[in-house]
């Protein structure tokens, strides 16, 4: 289901962002229009994404998920609407690659928790996902891959 575990240090960077609380089940309602929006923005500003998509999540769920969905981005993004500058902080994480439907992110999540507690590691609550494949480019949803990214400190 996912792909072996690597502990890895990512570096900070900056990002545009669209910070959402919604209940799980409503998250597909919500993050189509917030992606459009922070890519009209960043066009607007004359910023491109530099990387893929991501949901940079701050809690573990519970009713809600609280997270940013955005771009890294090429340059200083000015606040506009909804859309924020924000960053992705520099940090310790445990990365694996699921591929497969978004659907089965909840399975993939739970099989990376497993390997990062019999590692030994703590919780922060904090994590990101890195959609690899657009969906207008690969139709199959069993092909979508997902960067999970377990924040360690």
């Amino acid at each position: 289901m996912i792909t072996e575990p690597l502990i890895a240090h990512k570096p900070e960077r900056r990002t545009a962002t669209i910070h959402l609380v919604v209940p799980p089940m409503d998250m597909p309602k919500y993050m189509d229009p917030a992606i459009q929006e922070v890519l009209q923005v960043l066009a607007e500003q004359g910023l491109k994404p530099m990387g893929p998509l991501f949901s940079y999540h701050h809690r573990r769920p519970a009713e809600t998920f609280e997270f940013e969905i955005g771009f890294a981005v090429n340059g200083e993004v000015k606040p506009q609407g909804r859309v924020k500058p924000s960053t992705l902080p520099a940090s310790r994480v445990v990365s694996s690659l699921y591929t497969g439907p978004y659907e089965g992110l909840g399975g993939a999540w739970g099989e990376l928790e497993r390997w990062v507690r019999a590692q030994g590691h703590v919780e922060t609550g904090r994590f990101w996902e890195a959609y690899l494949s657009n969906p207008e480019e690969t139709p199959d949803p069993a092909d979508y891959r997902t960067e999970l990214n377990w924040v360690l400190d």
